[in-house]
């Protein structure tokens, strides 16, 4: 009998179809991709991203013993993987980060004089977000770049729904006075 954890179907929790390992390939076909935006947007660096993503999933193996008792799953690997990613962004510095990760996102559909245009433009709201407050910037990454619903990003944050709200409500006002923006909001 497999049990539900979250959205996903896992057999290795069955009683007597258990084994002694958990399907971590299973768990890395279906969590890679987002762990690994989650890990991008805070390191800004493709192989930095690919080592949390590793890490990640090696707490998975070291825990492998509480897995039965993860009532939702996706939240508890994201909360793992954002943290990873919090640690190692602490230890790089800053200019390894943003030129790279700003030339790296814009389109190569664009001439090159506009791909430096635009360059420019995703390196300057990148650092406006880097000036956000951590709580607000935190919880706007995990929403709008890793597409993560507000219950979500509460769970991964520890926090109420409202106030996940609340911090993203604020985050786009803030970003908005830094960037000169008029209008909406962003």
């Amino acid at each position: 009998m497999a049990a539900v954890i979250g959205e996903f179907s896992l057999g290795w929790f069955g009683g007597e179809e258990a084994r002694d390992e958990p399907d971590v390939a299973g768990l890395v076909h279906d969590f890679h991709g987002l762990l690994y935006r989650v890990a991008y947007s805070v390191v800004r660096n493709p192989a930095e991203a690919e080592d949390v993503v590793q890490e990640t999933f090696l707490r998975v193996v070291e825990h492998r013993g509480k897995l039965a008792g993860i009532r939702e799953m996706k939240s508890w690997l994201v909360r793992i993987c954002w943290n990873l990613a919090l640690d190692r962004k602490r230890r790089i510095r800053p200019e390894q980060m943003e030129d790279g990760f700003a030339a790296e996102i814009v389109s190569r559909e664009l001439g090159a004089e506009a791909r430096l245009v635009v360059s420019r433009d995703v390196a300057m709201v990148l650092k406006a977000l880097d000036r956000l407050p951590v709580a607000e910037r935190a919880c706007l990454l995990l929403s709008a770049v890793d597409e993560l619903s507000t219950a979500e990003v509460a769970v991964v944050l520890g926090r109420s729904e409202s106030s996940v709200r609340s911090l993203i409500f604020r985050a786009r006002t803030h970003l908005k006075e830094r960037l000169g923006m008029k209008g909406g909001v962003a």
